[in-house]
């Protein structure tokens, strides 16, 4: 049983590495609504050099640090001399605290907190408690930034407390955010919630400007980890509008960021990858290094989802970089992370495992918890793939503890499916049986969860729309106002009644012909859901199943455990294929061809006579990068076996060969049977292939959604002078990149 599915590909959606989907602004405290122009009048009306000076030019540096970076620049550089030459300690300390923040920003961490440490140096030698205080809060989000998490929540819960002794409640505001930021990256979720609820109230109670857009990107990360992306996706469009008012660019870049990981996690990855390269030019132009390593880690993951693997791993290892040129360890462990998630696509157990022990060292150290199950379980799924089966039971349970700690519904789905895995391959069989029972009823659960989610999509979806409609409504009248007051009356009513019929003829057109596509679009989706339906009805037929189920009874009855050991694992093989094939519109071909082999194994052993059989793929075809429609090949093989050996006591033969010919892929199925026209004449009347009806009808369908010819021959051997049938399918596919 393979595993792969675990972390790479139904984990991708929940069980992500968590990233840094938002950034405080890293300042002593928020501005507080003070005019830009009043200040910069004040400083043009006050020209001596004293220390009011200097608080003018501080105040208006810190007003415009986010909006003009020059003139902060040049406001900081004068504030600094003229601190210096009168021995202005306060003035200092301010200029070097704003000093750190501009540093931070640009993702220069250490030289950042080197400035906010020397700033809390000369705050307390003036006992400035208000000073002290946002000292604090600034080492502790410059740690917070580079997910040094520990260290930030001692100095942030050390700078709340004295903001809460000062009554400050506009650092208060930022205090809460940061607090609930180092629970939300760490997976204490309700904590979380808890301070970003604190901040949106008192944001509303004192109409702090950046609070509340902060708090909603907050709870946009937090609904997007548990899987609501569509809730996730108002709070973090609320979020932007508020931060484009402002003029936040680092805001803007943040939530850019937030959104392209949210549609990728909804396999919208192209529009994805446009949100993350807006977020990296927003960040470029503020040189803030670490959004630029995130964005870029992001766009590699999206990489890997569209199966381009090099290009992938190009643009994580530049993120691995810059995230070790400026110690933001968070991001180290996701990339790492990342690394190890293609090394297993690639078939490189052994550096796959280098990889995740690396992030999960760092993921120890930063006390993340969420990073740990992730790494854990991707050990695990080294060490199957090597078959090593007992280390990679003593890393699923370490993952196991963390999934059930923070109760990640997707996470125990996945787990219990690993276990089973390992269970069987180790001869447990009575442990495999439980955690396969744990892992369907999970699998029941996850699908009402995506029902649900579907559910929220159309909703979002239909507010959008609405609004749209609203505005359309609102331009209409308007245009309908210019036109009666700047014409005749008379013409206007004339000119608005030809308006009204032309506008009512081209909605009634319009309506017609999209109600037409819609319905033949359902009426296509439909025969497709039906056929497929039919055929995994004719592939699991009640009679095929009694009759393994039979033939296992009677293996058990006879004391043949290896051969009924070995039957039942190659019939729930073959049940877990069909089933997970029949949900996929496309399947890998050497997953597809693993279900015919395990089809022709269960009925060699079912039959009287058993019969030789081959399965030849050329050179020239990697079955790895192909992907095909599942469920074609089998009901071609099945009336073979059914049908062609009639009265054929020895030397039966099947022989299927797959060719990729003049960019079309054809499959051979030839037997040595009685031949078609000899079967044709020997059915009665009420019997007929159903499976291969289905399939032909199937095919047609196919050929138009593909834009490639699929078609079914099938000829008797005769007209070659050979015996038997010979069937030639040409199967429309996908070639994905290598």
């Amino acid at each position: 049983m393979s595993v792969k599915s675990l972390v790479t590909t139904s984990m991708k959606r929940k069980l992500v590495v968590i990233l840094l989907c938002f950034l405080l602004l890293p300042v002593i405290g928020f501005s507080q609504n003070s005019k830009v122009d009043s200040l910069t009048t004040e400083l043009q009306n006050h020209k001596s050099r004293d220390t009011t000076r200097v608080n003018l030019l501080y105040d208006l540096a810190f007003s415009l640090y986010n909006k003009d970076i020059d003139l902060t620049n040049q406001y900081i550089d004068e504030g600094e001399t003229i601190s210096e030459e009168l021995d202005y300690i306060k003035g200092k300390a301010n200029i070097l605290s704003l000093k750190g923040i501009l540093e931070s920003r640009k993702s220069n961490y250490d030289l950042g907190l080197s400035y906010f440490q020397e700033s809390f140096k000369l705050f307390e030698s003036l006992n400035d408690k208000n000073g002290i205080a946002s000292s604090y809060n600034s080492i502790g989000v410059n740690y917070l930034l580079r997910s040094n998490n520990n260290e930030a929540l001692i100095y942030l819960e050390k700078s709340l407390k004295l903001y809460e002794e000062l009554e400050d409640k506009n650092q208060l505001v930022a205090g809460y955010l940061n607090i609930g930021n180092i629970y939300a990256k760490t997976g204490a979720y309700p904590k979380a919630i808890s301070y970003y609820k604190k901040t949106l109230k008192l944001s509303k109670e004192i109409s702090h400007e950046y609070g509340t857009p902060y708090a909603l990107n907050g709870l946009g990360h937090i609904y997007s980890d548990q899987g609501n992306y569509y809730q996730a996706l108002e709070y973090y469009h609320q979020a932007y509008i508020y931060k484009e008012k402002l003029g936040d660019t680092l805001g803007m870049s943040n939530t850019l960021n937030s959104l392209g990981n949210n549609y990728r996690s909804i396999d919208k990855l192209d529009k994805s990858l446009e949100y993350h390269k807006k977020s990296i030019h927003l960040a470029e132009l503020i040189e803030n290094k670490d959004l630029i390593a995130v964005n870029k880690g992001n766009i590699g993951r999206i990489y890997k989802e569209k199966k381009a693997y090099n290009k992938a791993l190009e643009y994580i290892n530049e993120s691995l970089e810059l995230s070790r040129e400026i110690s933001d360890l968070g991001q180290i462990t996701n990339c790492l992370y990342s690394v190890g998630e293609i090394s297993l696509l690639l078939k490189q157990p052994k550096k796959a495992r280098e990889s995740f022990e690396k992030s999960i060292e760092i993921s120890l150290k930063n006390n993340n918890q969420y990073s740990l199950a992730v790494n854990y379980l991707g050990v695990a799924e080294s060490y199957y793939d090597e078959e090593e089966f007992h280390k990679a039971l003593s890393y699923t349970l370490k993952g196991k503890s963390i999934v059930d700690e923070l109760n990640l519904l997707e996470g125990k789905n996945k787990v219990s499916e690993m276990l089973s895995a390992i269970y069987e391959n180790s001869g447990n069989y009575k442990k495999a049986l439980q955690e396969h029972k744990n892992f369907k009823t999970l699998s029941d659960s996850l699908f009402n969860k995506d029902n649900i989610k579907k559910i929220s999509e159309l909703e979002y979806e239909y507010k959008y729309k609405q609004a749209l409609d609203s505005a359309n409504i609102r331009e209409l009248k308007l245009t309908k106002t210019v036109l009666t007051t700047s014409q005749d009356l008379e013409k206007s009513k004339r000119n608005l009644f030809l308006g009204v019929i032309a506008f009512l003829v081209s909605v009634i057109i319009l309506g017609g012909i999209i109600f037409f596509l819609k319905l033949r679009h359902e009426k296509t989706k439909t025969q497709n859901i039906a056929i497929e339906q039919k055929l995994l009805r004719s592939q699991m037929t009640p009679h095929f199943i009694f009759n393994s189920l039979s033939v296992l009874q009677g293996m058990i009855l006879n004391k043949e455990d290896k051969k009924s050991v070995y039957y039942l694992s190659k019939f729930s093989k073959l049940l877990r294929l069909t089933l997970e094939n029949s949900r996929d519109k496309l399947v890998p071909l050497n997953q597809e061809l693993e279900a015919v082999n395990n089809y022709l194994e269960l009925q060699n052993l079912e039959v009287c006579q058993s019969y030789d059989y081959t399965i030849l793929v050329d050179k020239n075809i990697d079955d790895s990068l192909f992907e095909i429609p599942p469920m074609l090949i089998q009901p071609f093989i099945e009336n073979a076996i059914e049908h062609a050996f009639k009265n054929k006591k020895d030397n039966r033969k099947i022989d299927i060969q797959l060719q990729y010919i003049d960019d079309e892929l054809i499959c051979t199925i030839k037997d040595n049977g009685i031949g078609i026209d000899t079967q044709n004449e020997q059915k009665r009347k009420d019997k007929k292939s159903l499976a291969t009806t289905i399939t032909s009808e199937r095919l047609q369908m196919l050929s138009k959604d593909f834009n490639i010819t699929g078609s079914v021959r099938i000829e008797d051997r005769k007209q070659f002078k050979e015996q038997g049938t010979l069937v030639t399918l040409v199967i429309p596919y996908k070639k994905v990149a290598a």
